[in-house]
């Protein structure tokens, strides 16, 4: 039974991700603030055949991530994999943004990826062996307007990763690190994230179901050794428009930007905000891990589906060139 780590379990990508390994049978610790989330968490796990073990983490206090490795090892045995999907921030221009707001959203969506994989490092090359994914984003490539906190703490993920993905092949360790870069994903956050937008936020369209990033999740578990995974199209186009025309890319988002995260709907003045307190805690709610945009969501990825099949299709293109070959041969003689 294999032994898998999530955090940011109680809602959207960490939920969805719990859900698909309890599928497998594994053995999950579920990692985050909210009390109800995690609970909930924990039953949807059981349901699916999985062991859940439920270690509320503020993955910001480093002290706190290292001991909750050593009780996951403790009480579950030795890490297998560990998904890092934690994460807050705050919606807005960055002349109104605050420096304890812009710190803790770097303590929680940068700094809380450094701790947990510090941690979990440390047993893995130990035993030489073991699956860090980092679920990172579009963003990591490109950032946009309203969001500056946590693109700064993408990019920051990405090059951290990258650094420890070389030191890693440089002593041929057979523990591995990947990213799997998200798009626009229908999650609880764009409803409890701090907001100074007059509108509800809302994730920038093309709009996919978490179940596509937690299968996108898993597929990278199991193909480890691939630098990255880039999930939608809209991620694509929007990382290789970035290096091609960053300047167009700047006047576009300038346009579109700020609109293109906002709904219709006003924002409510009590809506819930996780940024120091999770949203999912004693006096709040279970968020589960769908948002509010189900009627508007993707439950597939191309990207993903080519993922699956690359092996598949080369067979098949092998086939056609050796069946073109043929033709060609006989044509000849």
């Amino acid at each position: 039974m294999s032994v898998v780590v999530v955090t940011g379990a109680s809602g959207g990508i960490g939920r969805s991700c719990a859900r698909a390994f309890a599928e497998r049978g594994a053995a999950i610790a579920l990692i985050a603030r909210g009390e109800k989330g995690l609970q909930a968490a924990a039953e949807d796990v059981r349901l699916r055949g999985g062991t859940p073990l439920v270690v509320p983490t503020d993955v910001a206090d480093a002290e706190a991530v290292e001991a909750a490795v050593e009780q996951i090892e403790r009480e579950l045995g030795p890490i297998d994999i560990w998904v890092n999907a934690a994460f807050s921030s705050v919606f807005s221009p960055v002349w109104k943004l605050a420096a304890d707001e812009f710190r803790r959203t770097t303590e929680v969506s940068y700094l809380g990826f450094v701790h947990c994989t510090l941690s979990v490092l440390k047993p893995m090359m130990a035993r030489n062996r073991g699956t860090i994914v980092q679920v990172g984003s579009a963003l990591a490539y490109r950032a946009i307007p309203l969001q500056s906190a946590y693109c700064g703490a993408k990019h920051g993920i990405r090059a951290f990763t990258e650094s420890l993905r070389v030191e890693l092949l440089h002593e041929k360790s057979d523990v591995h690190v990947t990213m799997v870069h998200m798009p626009g994903v229908n999650t609880p956050q764009f409803r409890w994230l701090l907001s100074r937008m007059p509108r509800q936020a809302q994730p920038v369209p093309p709009i996919y179901q978490p179940e596509v990033a937690a299968a996108a999740i898993l597929y990278a578990a199991d193909h480890p050794r691939q630098r990255e995974y880039w999930v939608g199209a809209s991620t694509v186009l929007t990382i290789l428009g970035n290096k091609v025309a960053p300047g167009l890319l700047d006047r576009y988002l300038a346009r579109t930007g700020f609109k293109s995260q906002q709904t219709s709907e006003r924002r409510p003045a009590d809506a819930p905000v996780n940024l120091w307190e999770p949203a999912d805690g004693p006096d709040g709610k279970d968020f589960g891990a769908h948002g509010a945009f189900d009627d508007r969501a993707k439950s597939r990825a191309p990207q993903l589906w080519l993922a699956h099949n690359k092996y598949k299709l080369a067979g098949v293109g092998a086939a056609v060139v050796a069946a073109t070959a043929a033709v060609v041969g006989r044509a000849r003689r």
